[in-house]
């Protein structure tokens, strides 16, 4: 069964081996541990995402920028059952999250929509992330589409900030992660 909300919701515990896939991860260690699953993944050559962010941190007695995750347990992978299934089984901190009102199925995310969260991340300097309960009804206002630039044929919601001037779009990942991505005005068409 898979569900409108773009997480799938596999028929047996036994779905998602065999190909590839995004899986919606935990990693619980430390965020001063000397080998993040992040760090891990990145060694072994496995595909992940950690939505990050810029905060201002002290180290040695000065304040400087530190790119940190949004979410610090939150990490998507996107391989077979058959590789992360030993990972997790060896390493204690890393962890599936699973759906809930299930017996142990893990939350994935569709290929298309996961891609296209990344692509529009990855289009800024400054994402700024939302968890599903921070998007009010007002950010979902006015629907646009962007017509050129690196995030042509995107649609969505505009969200505006009182006294910003930059355009926001918001791109979501249904009930897990929200992101709002500058966008120009020149490629905005309100829909």
């Amino acid at each position: 069964m898979e569900a409108t909300t773009g997480i799938k919701i596999p028929a047996d515990n036994q779905a998602g081996t065999g190909h590839r896939q995004w899986f919606v991860m935990r990693d619980l260690s430390r965020s001063n541990a000397k080998l993040p699953a992040r760090e891990m993944l990145r060694e072994k050559n496995i595909r992940h995402f950690t939505p990050m962010v810029w905060l201002m941190a002290t180290a040695n007695g000065k304040r400087q920028p530190r790119l940190v995750p949004y979410i610090q347990d939150l990490i998507f992978v996107y391989d077979t059952r058959e590789v992360i299934d030993p990972l997790v089984e060896r390493i204690r901190t890393f962890q599936y999250r699973y759906l809930r009102n299930t017996w142990r199925e893990p939350m994935t995310v569709r290929d298309r929509e996961m891609e296209r969260f990344i692509r529009a991340v990855e289009s800024t300097q400054s994402p700024r992330y939302y968890t599903p309960e921070e998007v009010t009804p007002d950010m979902r206002d006015r629907k646009i589409q962007i017509i050129g630039g690196p995030l042509d044929g995107y649609t969505g919601t505009l969200v505006t900030v009182r006294g910003s001037k930059h355009k926001r779009l918001l791109v979501e990942i249904p009930m897990l992660l929200a992101a709002a991505v500058e966008v120009e005005p020149e490629y905005i068409k309100l829909v």
